[in-house]
């Protein structure tokens, strides 16, 4: 008899490959893209240079950001077909699900979808990084039956997607605050969706199928959406008098509260602390009533969290549970959270699939087969 073999349920702790792209330290709570800590990038970058960063490996020079920034301008739209689909699905879709369909829809206007040369890979991820954008928020636009607003020439790519969605230009704190969200949700290493990303890339299917793959993998709530059903809970709780008890009830009744724990981090999220500064200067730089709420309500639950589950548990806060309320600073929908963080990932998800497609191998693990063998066959009439 073979002895069964030791098995990682949910690849818990194996490793599938290496990587130079983004480097995740659970332990001691730090992030680094491309050796750069998350800190300095969120506080002086921007999102098309830390594109720009983990797609190419380097910083750009500022010719090469330019370059790169102008080849974004000239892609944002959308072709006519695509944006007459979404405005068909967005009313009842699920924003996901436009998202995907979208994207998958993009393949048509690629002349040769199935070329691999890495400059030709990157200039497909640049395309997508274009178009990502503009499809979440053509798609936000249409779910709230508004006019398409075509993209502003003087704006950047995340401020652009901002001005599409609201018909409003931002402000400086405005561009800062979603060009901060796309930055923090641009990697993270190989988590379910990235790597799902890399297991349809690894069989060489073209780039659209590989991401495609990942915004379905993103849709599910145990990986994307959990700053949705974060912001969810806040609004049930309502009242900040309220968040004590409502947390208590809900451990007692052995319910997940969203926006805590982390598969990697034991520790503080670092994402989390950085969205959390910001949004405590928002309430200087863009007072809400709503978003002060919703962060005193964040911060009372976060206090009492830590002080039950942090240092006994390693449950600590993640980047989605101050996410929602900085969404709101920016009168973005819930709804659209998860399309946000596809239009960010696809630069991760691009720099993989670059990296991967170097030294390409078909994943093909295991499994322990637990069944029967040797059952006789009996026909249909005599079973």
């Amino acid at each position: 008899m073979v002895d069964k073999p030791t098995i990682n349920f949910g690849l818990d702790g194996v490793y599938v490959d290496e990587s130079s792209i983004c480097k995740v330290d659970g332990q001691n709570g730090k992030l680094w893209y491309r050796g750069y800590a998350i800190e300095d990038l969120a506080d002086m970058s921007n999102f098309e240079e830390v594109a720009y960063l983990l797609v190419y490996g380097k910083l750009p020079t500022r010719s090469e950001f330019e370059e790169f920034e102008k080849k974004l301008k000239e892609r944002i739209q959308l072709p006519k077909e695509i944006t007459d689909m979404i405005k068909i699905m967005a009313p009842s879709a699920h924003p996901m699900d436009v998202m995907r369909t979208a994207t998958s829809m993009l393949s048509m206007y690629d002349k040769d979808p199935m070329n691999k040369e890495r400059d030709n890979t990157i200039d497909k991820i640049i395309t997508l990084l274009a178009k990502l954008p503009t499809i979440a928020a053509v798609t936000g636009r249409f779910r709230d039956k508004k006019k398409y607003i075509p993209p502003d020439p003087s704006l950047g790519l995340t401020a652009n997607f901002l001005y599409m969605l609201t018909g409003k230009k931002p402000n400086d704190f405005e561009k800062k605050l979603i060009d901060l969200m796309f930055i923090l949700h641009a990697e993270h290493s190989t988590n379910a969706s990235t790597f799902s990303v890399l297991v349809t890339s690894s069989t060489l299917a073209d780039i659209y199928s590989a991401i495609t793959t990942g915004i379905g993998t993103l849709k599910g709530p145990l990986h994307g959406g959990a700053d949705e059903a974060a912001l969810k809970m806040m609004k049930a709780i309502g009242n900040p008098d309220n968040t004590e008890k409502y947390i208590e009830e809900a451990l007692e009744g052995k319910q997940r509260i969203m926006g805590f724990g982390h598969r990697v981090y034991k520790v503080y999220d670092p994402r989390a602390k950085i969205v959390r500064k910001y949004l405590e200067e928002s309430l200087t730089k863009e007072p809400s009533d709503e978003v002060e709420t919703l962060l005193k309500i964040a911060l009372r639950a976060e206090k009492l969290m830590v002080d039950k589950l942090g240092t006994s548990k390693g449950i600590w806060p993640n980047i989605d549970f101050f996410a929602g309320p900085l969404y709101r600073v920016l009168g973005i929908e819930s709804e659209l959270f998860t399309p946000i963080f596809v239009a960010s990932r696809m630069s991760g998800w691009g720099a993989h699939i670059v990296e991967y497609w170097a030294n390409n191998k078909l994943f093909r693990p295991l499994e322990y087969y637990t069944g029967q063998i040797g059952n006789t066959y009996i026909p249909i009439d005599k079973r």
